[in-house]
This record gives C-alpha cells, sequence and structure tokens, in this order.
C-alpha cells in the first residue's frame, strides 16, 4: 500500500525536476560572471552571484523598454477581450433572440477555425487603411479579437450553469440587462473570466508574427520582437542573454502563481456544470 502511494509521487516529482531544471539553469547562467564560467560548469551554482547582469540587461539591451511594452499590450488586450467574450456570452446565453442567438454564437466560433496565419495579409492591409500600422493600436486590435471565440466558448459554457433564479430576482429588484451583467453575472463569472484572461495574456505576451511586421519602431517594439535583437547584439554574452529570457518567463510564472487558485476554479467548475 505504502509503495502504491509513494510511486506516483515519485513520478511527480520527477516531472516537476525535469520541467523546472531548463529554467533553474537559465537562471543560474543569469548569474555568472562570464561565458568560461558557464562553459566549465554549465549546471553549477555561480561561484559569485552576479546580479549587476539583470541590471546591465534592463537598461543596456532596452529590456525594460521591451518588457513594458509586452505588459501594456498583452494586459489591456487580454482584459478588452475577456469583457467584450463577457459580454458577447451574456447577450447570446441570457437575452432572448429568437434565431439570431444561435447563429451569433456560431458565427462567433467560426473564428476558432481560421488559423491567425491566414488572416495575415488582411490584417496588415486593415490596420494600414485606419492609419494605426507602427502603433500599438496595430497590435491590440488584433490580439482583442483574435482571442474573443475561444473567450465566448468558455463563458457561454460557465454562464449556462448559473442559476436562473438569482438573475430572476435580481430583474424583480429592478435591475436593468447591464445592472444585472455588472452586478450579478461579471462577479459570478469571476472564475472563469480570469481563466480567460490568462489564456489571453499569455497569447499576446508569446505573439511575435504580428508584432514584428506592424511594429518597426525600437520603442513600441515588444519582448519576443526585442529578444531577437538583444540576441543578435550580446550573441557571445550568454549570461546576459539568459537574464533577457529570465525576464520573458517570470511574469508569466509570477501571474500563474498569484491566479492559479481562480484558474483552476474556472476549468473545474466549468467542466463539472457546463
Amino acid at each position: 500500500m505504502l509503495l502504491k502511494r509513494a510511486v506516483p509521487h515519485a513520478v511527480l516529482l520527477a516531472y516537476v525536476a525535469v520541467v523546472l531544471f531548463p529554467f533553474v539553469f537559465v537562471v543560474f547562467s543569469s548569474l555568472k560572471g562570464s561565458n568560461v564560467e558557464i562553459a566549465e560548469s554549465p549546471f553549477g551554482i555561480p561561484k559569485t552571484w552576479h546580479v549587476e547582469n539583470y541590471a546591465e540587461a534592463w537598461v543596456k539591451a532596452k529590456i525594460g523598454v521591451y518588457f513594458f511594452n509586452s505588459v501594456y499590450l498583452s494586459f489591456t488586450s487580454a482584459l478588452a477581450s475577456a469583457l467584450l467574450a463577457a459580454a458577447t456570452a451574456f447577450a447570446i446565453v441570457r437575452m432572448r433572440f429568437p434565431r439570431a442567438g444561435k447563429w451569433i454564437y456560431q458565427t462567433v466560433l467560426i473564428g476558432m477555425f481560421i488559423p491567425g496565419n491566414v488572416l495575415f495579409i488582411a490584417q496588415y492591409l486593415l490596420v494600414m487603411k485606419l492609419g494605426v500600422l507602427n502603433t500599438h493600436w496595430a497590435l491590440f486590435l488584433p490580439y482583442t479579437a483574435g482571442a474573443l471565440p475561444l473567450g465566448v466558448l468558455l463563458l457561454a459554457a460557465f454562464m449556462k450553469s448559473l442559476p436562473r433564479e438569482l438573475e430572476e430576482a435580481a430583474i424583480m429588484d429592478g435591475l436593468s440587462s447591464a445592472g444585472l451583467f455588472a452586478k450579478i453575472v461579471l462577479p459570478l463569472t469571476l472564475p472563469a473570466l480570469v481563466t480567460v484572461f490568462i489564456v489571453n495574456f499569455l497569447g499576446a505576451w508569446n505573439e511575435y508574427l504580428l508584432a514584428n511586421f506592424f511594429i518597426s519602431k525600437d520603442a513600441l517594439r515588444t519582448l519576443p520582437t526585442g529578444m531577437v535583437g538583444f540576441r543578435d547584439a550580446f550573441q557571445t554574452n550568454y549570461a546576459l542573454i539568459c537574464t533577457g529570457i529570465v525576464f520573458s518567463v517570470a511574469p508569466v510564472l509570477a501571474l500563474y502563481a498569484f491566479l492559479q487558485e481562480k484558474i483552476i476554479e474556472g476549468l473545474t467548475v466549468g467542466s463539472v456544470k457546463g
């Protein structure tokens, strides 16, 4: 019996070690003083902890500029797409349309079957005609629109599980449709909203193709595109390259660490009730 309990834990611990090992290697390498030390002891602890590598990468390689651009675009587009998806899902699930509700829902979901790369030329022409090329709007609009189908799918499934009695009681108290959505539905849908937000944030944070072609000003570049230039400029300094990798991974880990309970709750409740 003890062996049966120990084996799954041992397997999970081994899996965690395999997953964390590359990140630990990158962190240790980012704190080493030279390429020679990294080559001689690639998996060892730094002899001297060179924390100044992070300050050098942040300022000298403009990682700070790229970092804040990515945070700004990822946060705003993820928030906007989550709220728009919630409003759309609420209209489809709770408002009564004779036949349009199902048609709107199916039309939105069609977007999930269209690869993003197929729309690249159309998106480029659109942002160019709108006059927002080479601005953050050129990325904000595609990021927000591209995340809507999955968000509507998840939130609509979650909202179907909400008891209608709460909404009926709110309407009896005099709440309008907007008040019902803002004061009743949104708070109850918070776990699913957080899940959608995280998924959208990660998608925008890691996006490279649109950011590379729609933005040419160095001051407006995001972290994925800025890291390419950073790699080219510091290709012989592996410690600084590793610091850039840490800067690109750390916010995602921190975001999940703070919101993991909401994410798990949103996924499990949706799977049980949806």
